[in-house]
């Protein structure tokens, strides 16, 4: 049986979504795998977060002769153990996490009014005793 690694068609149409896999050479592109070895997503605006690969796992199947096909060589060659592009990859990775933070917060739903009218009155609690305490620091300096 001889091994490929290659990458197979998901998602849904004008989005495409690859996973990189280890396959018979026999079986058809979408068929069955023998392991699931990372990602590829073509629709990420980040051209160095577009690929996720287990290096471990790639290196193995390589090591016990599979074949990768020309798009995962390429892949491999850049995102793998040695790759041209890891330093570029994680940048690209952390400016993609910093993207979710800049996302605006939901709007406050209006307060009832019965609850607007409660601070008010404890506001007005605290400004009245010191009131209380200026004057009585007037009448102790008076004396």
């Amino acid at each position: 049986m001889a091994v490929r690694i290659r990458l197979k068609k998901m998602g849904r149409t004008h989005r495409p979504f690859f996973r990189v896999c280890a396959m018979d050479q026999r079986s058809p592109r979408d068929g069955r795998v023998i392991e699931e070895l990372g990602f590829y997503d073509p629709m990420c605006p980040e051209t160095d977060a577009r690929v996720q690969l287990k290096s471990d796992r790639v290196d193995h199947w390589i090591s016990v002769g599979a074949q990768p096909s020309e798009k995962v060589a390429v892949l491999i060659k850049k995102y793998g153990t040695n790759g041209t592009h890891l330093d570029a990859q994680k940048e690209a990775l952390e400016r993609l996490g910093k993207r979710k933070e800049y996302t605006p917060a939901p709007p406050e739903p209006p307060k009832p009014a019965a609850k607007e009218e409660a601070p008010a009155e404890e506001a007005a609690a605290e400004e009245k005793p010191a009131e209380g305490e200026a004057a009585a620091e007037t009448e102790a300096a008076a004396e």
